[in-house]
């Protein structure tokens, strides 16, 4: 497939097997966990909410019929503000049927061309089908369907595909950045990416510059560094890996992740990351950087102010930023705690001591016990607690929201002992991803779930009687027991290493890290807008017509702090 499409390719997107993969998708542990009888008969409500899927059903089965094997789409140039793209797949159908089958989709998703004509080109008709600005042109090559909204890519395309270029140097499968890439990828694969962004950074190199940019020089740089950009999606007994690769030179130096504060978990951890994070490399950068936020600023201003430097930063911390998050059973809430390595006490103290003065109106309180030197910040009675509080030992800083779970912590590293990193479920989770060298996540989805079950039911349950609106889209009567959906939830784990020529990110899980991701910006978003329209109805309750009604609008005041 790759020797259709020319050198220049800037960003490829490829399916080997559909058919195969939508199996495989309906093995998977997250469409098991959909098909479970609690789930489907609580989401029978919102699911009638939904236009009929009659359409989308045909389609699959359209698809099923079509067998489209080597499916890609193609972005081969961007010249003159004018982006060239090329697609198209193997089909099994003989081509009457497979063209009457396309000609279908391209109608219910671009409507009825305004003009339509047909070139004659080395024995193929090219159909021409114009949409106002947008024309498309498209070819049947014995048992391929080609599309592009440009001819001259159709011509070359077919040129390469039936033979008549010879030069194979010219197409993307000689492309050294590209075979650099794809050797990083699995041999097997659901769906792949290929993004070369040389073009892309020169195009915003030129912007930069003709906008007389403050960009930092770095940033700049790095862009410069990245040859590729490629990734894939594969199933394997049930879960869902991902794995995205970078090629570019290694940035970090004489530096490895050790994972030392794995040390701190305990079995009710259900979140822990570890990761290189130089500050110090960066303090003078961001102390001078433009545009970010005023507290931001404020704290690298602070550092200025008390002669901390970068080398002061980089002679008290070592450069592996770790973070664990743990919900014991009978907590309402997690407690969430980062961490750094001390290298030398006293100029790690002189650091926390100018943050704790940052904010001139905040009262920090200083303790020492046991040769640590602890430093708090009781903050006004909340909804939930929060006690900014950090801890400094000669070996270890922890900060976190919990005065008593950084005590904890801290007994936990003088002890050495880690009931997280000797249970059976982290260690097998981390044997599905390679060792890593600079990034490490890993998340108990099971138990994380089960604690968000058990705190959240009771509220949801509440809220639903007190807003019979709820009831409308969803039952939460009906909201199937954790211990159905926790079966289906094993752990999500990734890993980030350097590999000779670039770095390759992996994921494992019921859903990958970067789905997690994705699916939480989305949740959120639906979140804010469910908010806002509950907000508005509650706004305008009493203002129908007859007797005035009192408001039930909440007065101004000031956003809660967040809860950790």
């Amino acid at each position: 497939m790759t020797t259709l499409l020319p050198r220049e390719t800037i960003f490829l997107a490829h399916v080997p097997d559909f058919n195969r993969t939508r199996d495989q998708f309906d093995h998977s542990d997250v469409c098991l966990l959909y098909r479970e009888p609690a789930v489907q008969d609580f989401l029978l409500k919102p699911l009638t909410k939904l236009p009929k899927k009659a359409a989308a059903s045909q389609t699959l089965r359209e698809i099923e019929q079509l067998d489209p094997k080597n499916a890609f789409f193609a972005l081969t140039s961007i010249a003159n503000d004018s982006l060239k793209v090329v697609m198209g797949f193997r089909f099994r159908e003989d081509p009457n049927s497979a063209e009457k089958i396309i000609t279908g989709w391209c109608s219910e998703a671009l409507g009825n061309p305004s003009d339509r004509e047909t070139v004659d080109y080395q024995r193929r008709k090219i159909h021409i089908s114009t949409f106002g600005l947008f024309s498309l042109a498209s070819v049947y090559d014995r048992d391929w369907f080609f599309a592009s909204n440009n001819l001259a890519e159709i011509r070359a395309l077919l040129d390469r595909a039936d033979g008549r270029v010879k030069n194979a140097k010219d197409t993307l499968d000689a492309d050294e950045s590209y075979r650099t890439a794809g050797a990083h990828l699995p041999s097997s694969y659901a769906a792949s990416f290929y993004l070369q962004p040389k073009t892309i950074s020169e195009r915003l190199a030129a912007l930069r510059a003709a906008i007389q940019s403050s960009g930092a020089p770095n940033e700049r740089l790095l862009l410069e560094q990245v040859r590729s950009i490629s990734g894939a999606m594969y199933f394997e007994s049930g879960k869902i890996h991902d794995l995205l690769f970078l090629g570019m030179p290694k940035l970090e130096q004489d530096a490895a992740l050790s994972r030392s504060s794995l040390a701190l978990g305990t079995k009710e951890t259900f979140f822990y990351l570890s990761m290189l994070l130089n500050v110090g490399q960066k303090i003078d950068a961001l102390n001078q950087a433009a545009g970010i936020g005023g507290a931001v600023q404020k704290f690298f201003q602070t550092f200025s102010d008390s002669g901390i430097t970068a080398d002061d930063w980089k002679a008290a911390f070592g450069v592996e930023l770790g973070s664990l998050a743990d919900w014991p059973s009978k907590a309402t809430w997690p407690s969430l705690i980062l961490t750094l390595p001390v290298i030398d006490m006293a100029k790690a103290s002189k650091i926390v001591e100018a943050v704790t003065h940052a904010d001139k109106n905040a009262i920090w309180m200083q303790t020492e016990k046991d040769r640590v030197r602890y430093f708090s910040m009781p903050s006004p009675a909340t909804l939930v607690a929060i006690t900014p509080t950090i801890a400094l030992s000669n070996r270890i800083l922890i900060a976190g929201f919990d005065p008593v779970s950084i005590e904890q912590a801290i007994e936990r590293d003088s002890s050495g002992s880690s009931e997280l990193s000797n249970s059976q479920t982290y260690q097998t989770a981390a044997k599905l991803v390679p060792s890593p060298t600079n990034f490490f996540a890993y998340i108990d989805a099971a138990l994380l779930y089960s604690r968000l079950d058990a705190s959240l039911r009771p509220m949801l349950l509440m809220a639903s009687a007190f807003m019979p609106g709820m009831t409308d889209s969803v039952d939460l009567t009906r909201l199937p027991a954790a211990e159905i959906i926790t079966k289906h939830l094993s752990p999500i784990v990734s890993s980030q290493r350097y590999d000779g020529d670039g770095y390759v990110a992996e994921s494992v899980g019921p859903i990958t890290l970067d789905q997690s991701a994705i699916g939480l910006a989305i949740l959120s978003g639906v979140g804010a807008a469910a908010r806002q329209k509950a907000s508005g109805s509650l706004t305008g309750w009493g203002s129908s017509t007859g007797s005035p009604q009192p408001s039930l609008s909440p007065p101004s005041t000031p956003n809660p702090a967040p809860t950790p």
